[in-house]
């Protein structure tokens, strides 16, 4: 696989403009500058999910704890705080079981900060795991947002799970599938995000439409959120997007003003900020080719 021949410094080089840094500090400080001077949304995530030791699960908590008391209490965010997303499989070394008592605290610390959360949906193990959890969870009364593949054949099924109100960000998902529980194609893929994101406002659900696609946010942005601008936001990983197709989704230019969030992912070490932008690279090599293409461009200017 490319991805692993890579030589580590340079995999370390690449994840400098993809990967906020190495400390809390250093995501809060691009979390405020993005807002400040692009009027840009963050979600921030701690990379390091698939832990094998159980030390690192007690540092995600400790590191997430911190987190949601930083957010509620800076100044900074006073108008706007940026939202927290998880990954289940950075609560537990073993079963899912071991992951759910750490994700109602971590959903508790944040529900009483006012601080939003999503959780994350990994491989198709872990899909009704995360759909019963953020279900319960919203129905509850929490601020919780879940993410749909629209990749998984199951997924068309699954919107119906998710209520009124709700945020859903809707991706095609990295993850691998067997073509017998999910499409192959890309571009079908894409169909049917903007096919679900409809259905999803239709039944007054808030969509979070998160594609590097351009024409397909266009398409989103002209065709489908007209529908319920109010309940509408594009979401882009930190690094990929060019910011002048940010400003044109800011400023109305393919219809409503959309707001533009940007997953911020930031590591406790370099270690695991080289090992997030491998698995990005193997588990969807066109990110390789976005990287360098905006690395490029980038050097034009």
């Amino acid at each position: 696989m490319f991805s692993r021949l890579v030589p580590g410094p340079l995999v370390r080089w690449f994840a400098r403009p993809y990967v906020a840094g190495d400390s809390l500090d250093a995501a809060l400080e691009l979390a405020d500058k993005n807002r400040r001077e692009r009027g840009v949304r963050t979600t921030l995530d701690l990379l390091g999910e698939g832990v094998l030791e159980p030390h690192q699960v007690e540092a995600t908590l400790k590191t997430y704890r911190d987190m949601i008391a930083r957010l509620s209490t800076d100044p900074r965010f006073t108008d706007e705080r940026p939202t927290i997303s998880v990954k289940p499989s950075a609560f537990t070394t073993t079963a899912q079981d071991e992951a759910r008592p750490r994700l109602l605290e971590i959903a508790q610390a944040a529900h009483d900060a006012g601080v939003a959360l999503t959780i994350d949906m990994e491989d198709r193990p872990w899909t009704d795991f995360t759909l019963d959890l953020c279900t319960e969870l919203f129905a509850q009364g929490f601020d919780v947002g879940i993410v749909l593949q629209s990749r998984l054949h199951r997924t068309q099924q699954d919107l119906a799970r998710i209520p009124a109100g709700m945020r859903c960000r809707l991706v095609i998902g990295i993850y691998p599938e067997p073509a017998e529980v999910a499409l192959t194609d890309k571009h079908a893929m894409k169909e049917r995000m903007l096919d679900y994101a409809a259905e999803l406002l239709t039944r007054g659900v808030f969509v979070e439409f998160a594609t590097h696609d351009i024409a397909f946010v266009e398409r989103f942005a002209r065709d489908v959120a007209p529908t319920a601008p109010d309940r509408c936001e594009v979401q882009m990983l930190l690094g990929v997007p060019r910011r002048e197709f940010q400003k044109k989704l800011t400023d109305g230019d393919f219809g409503p003003k959309l707001p533009v969030r940007l997953y911020v992912p930031f590591a406790t070490s370099w270690d695991d900020a080289t090992a997030y932008l491998r698995r990005r690279m193997k588990e969807s090599p066109s990110v390789m080719w976005l990287v360098l293409r905006n690395f490029l461009s980038r050097k034009k200017r």
